[in-house]
């Protein structure tokens, strides 16, 4: 479909849908999706997670509704702690020829205003940022990371 610089992954699994659009199968929602550049950015990112990264897909989710200043928002990937049901990481996906502006930072530090999650990751498929918010600092600081870490690495 589109080139990115995520690895490939023959799992992925894609059809036909109604109105003869394509869908691509997602595993942690466990259904067929329609088929656009940010989805086929989000099914390679979150394979790579699990697949090269160690994350348990229990933990992880899809389109995460929150409310922020009285709008319901979606995050494109929450990982969530093994207790609670506090985020870990959010994950925000644009497609392939989307830069990855301020605006989209601006747009996860707004989600992260009202999840408060360790680490932040922006990714259009063929660059990645990642981030780790540093709490204790005052303000908040958000320290930027060379990759993306393992999930024994979070802490």
């Amino acid at each position: 479909m589109l080139t990115i610089s995520l690895p490939s992954y023959p799992s992925l699994r894609l059809r036909r849908g109604s109105g003869d659009r394509t869908e691509i199968y997602d595993f942690l929602r466990r259904r067929f999706v329609s088929l656009t550049p940010e989805e086929w950015v989000r099914q390679h990112f979150t394979h790579f997670l699990v697949e090269r990264r160690g994350y348990p897909p229990a933990l992880l989710a899809n389109e995460v509704a929150l409310s922020l200043n009285g709008t319901t928002r979606r995050c494109d990937t929450v990982l969530y702690r093994r207790t609670g049901a506090l985020p870990r990481m959010i994950v925000e996906y644009k497609a392939p020829e989307v830069a990855l502006t301020q605006a989209v930072f601006d747009q996860i530090f707004a989600y992260n205003s009202a999840l408060r999650a360790d680490y932040l990751v922006v990714s259009n498929g063929r660059e990645q940022f990642v981030c780790r918010v540093d709490y204790s600092a005052s303000p908040a600081r958000a320290d930027f990371l060379d990759d993306v870490p393992a999930y024994a690495e979070l802490g």
